[in-house]
């Protein structure tokens, strides 16, 4: 249940209706917007009297809400959530955020120059995998701990923020020390353990993959563990879904951004490079999450793609990812964005 107040209601009549949704056993929570300040009720709202709730000063309506997430829920929180990382750069809003790296970080060299680059042509953060989840347990698993250090120093010098991928609970107070956004893969989109320990352990953005086949539900009630046990801010990452088809890795599905960001407040980016698996894809597949009203991309850049160690065929090179930005600046104007 919410309870919408009158965009008049006085600090006292907000109180008053909070108190009294408290008195029925609920914990509630204040969203307070740009135009009006909303009440949810998060536990077992069955106890509240929604006629008599209807009666007191400063309330607008009441609603039932049928999702079982609450705090990713766009009715419990009606104005988007802009996500603040380091250096002034954020995700949601008006602004596009293009993150940008390698797939795994292999050498100080290789992840600085690219860093380097990426910077130059416009990206919001670097990305790099130091821990990497493989199908195959005789695939480059990454270079781990020296990974981080590596992709730090990286950010460090070109003054990006870094985006890496966290794979166990273990690793949250390293990752702490070295990494500026936390990725939780599509593997781990159901961790539920790690979610809840990232929740109540950091306060640093979680961008949120979705799973290999999960439900656009499935993936916000993954975002709700984690915003439920402390940390609200969570962006969520679009990667493409398992189906029958084999051409692609996987089949993009760029109605969830519409769908998502008609049901959750929460920021939504999309990584064509994982989604279609081809190179020569990421730039239409990049303008088309664009027009379809994605906060941003996640994107696939090396400085040798025959050579990288991981997923090679769906990086472009940083030439590439340069024109590749120029057109997103053009469209960008034309959708009503803006890019830094």
């Amino acid at each position: 249940m919410v309870i919408i107040m009158k965009s008049s209601a006085s600090e006292a009549e907000i109180r008053s209706a909070k108190e009294a949704m408290e008195a029925s056993g609920v914990r509630v929570m204040v969203s307070k917007g740009s135009e009006t300040t909303i009440l949810g009720a998060e536990g077992n709202a069955a106890k509240i009297d929604r006629e008599k709730m209807e009666q007191y000063p400063g309330v607008e309506r009441v609603m039932l809400v049928s999702e079982p997430y609450k705090k990713a829920n766009r009715k419990y929180h009606p104005d988007d959530s802009i996500i603040n990382l380091p250096g002034g750069k954020t995700i949601g809003g008006k602004k596009l955020a293009i993150i940008a790296g390698p797939c795994s970080v292999e050498t100080d060299e290789q992840i600085t120059f690219v860093a380097d680059c990426v910077k130059k042509s416009g990206a919001a953060a670097l990305r790099g995998g130091a821990f990497k989840p493989r199908t195959s347990p005789y695939s480059f698993q990454g270079l781990e701990d020296k990974g981080l250090e590596m992709l730090r120093r990286a950010g460090d010098e070109s003054g990006l923020p870094i985006v890496t991928e966290i794979m166990d609970v273990e690793h949250i107070d390293a990752f702490e020390k070295y990494v500026d956004v936390i990725q939780v893969g599509a593997r781990n989109m159901q961790n539920f353990n790690l979610l809840k320990r990232l929740g109540a352990g950091t306060t640093k953005p979680i961008l949120l993959k979705r799973g290999l086949s999960a439900t656009i539900e499935e993936w916000l009630m993954s975002a709700e563990y984690i915003m439920a046990s402390g940390n609200n801010n969570v962006i969520l990452c679009e990667r493409g879904i398992r189906t029958f088809e084999t051409f692609t890795r996987n089949t993009l599905d760029l109605s969830a951004v519409l769908a998502v960001k008609q049901q959750s407040h929460l920021p939504v980016i999309v990584d064509p490079s994982h989604a279609c698996g081809k190179a020569w894809m990421v730039e239409k597949m990049s303008m088309a999450a664009i027009a379809a009203g994605a906060d941003g991309l996640m994107i696939e850049v090396h400085n040798d793609p025959p050579h990288a160690l991981c997923d090679g065929a769906q990086s472009i090179t940083p030439v590439q990812f340069d024109s590749l930005m120029g057109k997103i600046r053009a469209l960008a104007s034309v959708v009503g964005r803006d890019i830094d």
